[in-house]
């Protein structure tokens, strides 16, 4: 039985182009927020993207992780599963702090982030995360979306 060779986490990696990260490092840069896990409205006209607060069904919102990682964009078919080839595309609903979208605009990393500071604590701090701030989607009408328009993320 082959055992899985570990991949190396290189030092500062976040500062390297996206392009260069493994698989590993891609999913480290990720901070955690869960913002991009909230159901967004698009204006058909302007193609303004306006967060709400309604969460994906799947969220778990105490620690902003996803209860079907693995499959999320199965039970979930609108769910990107963001790598290079589709981050450019989506850069226009991505929240304006994702390191992701950051680094692909060649900008640094929040102050914030987790790979900086060591935690989570300043991000939870500074009311980064999502926690205690949105509903799940079970309990809310997709019509109803648009009464929970929130101005905290932006795009």
């Amino acid at each position: 039985m082959n055992e899985p060779v570990p991949v190396l986490i290189r030092e500062t990696f976040w500062e390297l182009p996206l392009a260069e990260l493994n698989r590993q490092e891609w999913e480290l840069l990720c901070d955690g927020c869960a913002r991009c896990c909230l159901k967004k409205l698009e204006d058909e006209d302007s193609a303004k993207i306006q967060f709400t607060r309604v969460a994906c069904r799947y969220l778990k919102q105490d620690s902003c992780t996803c209860k079907a990682y693995k499959t999320r964009h199965i039970k979930v078919p609108d769910c990107l599963v963001l790598d290079m080839n589709n981050l450019p595309g989506a850069l226009h609903w991505i929240p304006e702090t994702c390191a992701y979208k950051l680094r692909f605009l060649d900008k640094p990393l929040m102050h914030w982030h987790p790979l900086l500071t060591g935690d989570r604590t300043t991000m939870i701090v500074e009311g980064i995360t999502v926690t205690g701030r949105i509903l799940s989607e079970e309990h809310v009408h997709e019509s109803g979306l648009e009464e929970h328009v929130i101005r905290w993320v932006k795009a």
